[in-house]
């Protein structure tokens, strides 16, 4: 018997290895990840881990798996590249906060809860987009805490301008709650217990912490006002607490006597 020419084997080889070949792709049904979302979400995990100082457009292109002028070439610059990562996380929370912050006042606070109900509002989205993959997911709360606990000027320079109306709203919603203090002593209040719980969102979902005290929750939503019914009273009582006594004065001066 003859052989084949061997052409006719060339060929069927071609054919062979162009059906494994589809075989393959069809099998591969992972979504396919943009350059683009590549650099932002390698840019992403790495500020929640070193803040916007520490984080250099070398190590985003090397964990991204890019060179620099792709970076350059999508967003411009580093501080375009992190405007963006901020704002397409933080934007839909302050959306959903507002809205909350709109139903509350439309329906009417508790009178005697309403610094605790204004809490809740700041905090209910937050923990709902940490369950949302496509618009926060499980790190959501660290870059929160991250993005409100930089200390680059940058970073704090964007969220005061860009989100000056939304704080405006919720300082103001906080006054009609607490007409005895005075505007800056509110203010002082507020970047206090604020900037505490960034820090220790940064450093972990600060939930866990709290879960051998919790009940079993049959919802989500559930789950998240038993962990607010012990963060957003400790924050409460934070506001209301009287300062500047005479009593306590003395008590700290004499530390320095």
């Amino acid at each position: 018997m003859s052989s084949p020419p061997v052409f006719a084997l060339d060929l069927e080889s071609l054919i062979r290895a162009k059906s494994i070949a589809t075989a393959v792709s069809a099998s591969d049904s992972r979504p396919k990840i943009s350059t683009k979302d590549r650099i932002l979400n390698a840019t992403e995990a790495l500020f929640i881990t070193r803040g916007f100082d520490g984080t250099s457009l070398r190590a985003i292109t090397t964990d991204a798996a890019v060179n620099l002028a792709a970076v350059n070439y999508h967003f411009g610059s580093k501080e375009e590249l992190f405007a963006l990562v901020l704002t397409r996380r933080i934007d839909a929370l302050n959306e959903q906060r507002l809205r909350r912050l709109d139903a509350l006042e439309a329906k009417g606070l508790d009178s005697v809860y309403g610094v605790e109900q204004i809490i809740a509002t700041l905090f209910l989205p937050a923990l709902a987009l940490a369950r949302d993959e496509a618009h926060g997911g499980a790190d959501f709360l660290r870059l929160l805490g991250r993005a409100y606990a930089d200390p680059a000027p940058f970073v704090r320079s964007l969220l005061a301008e860009r989100y000056a109306a939304t704080n405006a709203r919720f300082k103001a919603a906080f006054a009609r709650s607490l007409p005895d203090l005075g505007g800056e002593d509110l203010s002082m209040r507020l970047h206090f217990i604020l900037d505490s719980v960034a820090a220790s969102l940064a450093a972990d979902d600060v939930r866990r912490h709290l879960s051998g005290l919790k009940v079993s929750a049959r919802t989500n939503d559930e789950d998240d006002l038993q962990f607010l019914v012990y963060l957003a009273p400790f924050l409460a009582a934070a506001l209301r607490a009287a300062v500047r006594q005479p009593q306590q004065i003395a008590a700290l001066r004499a530390l320095t006597a």
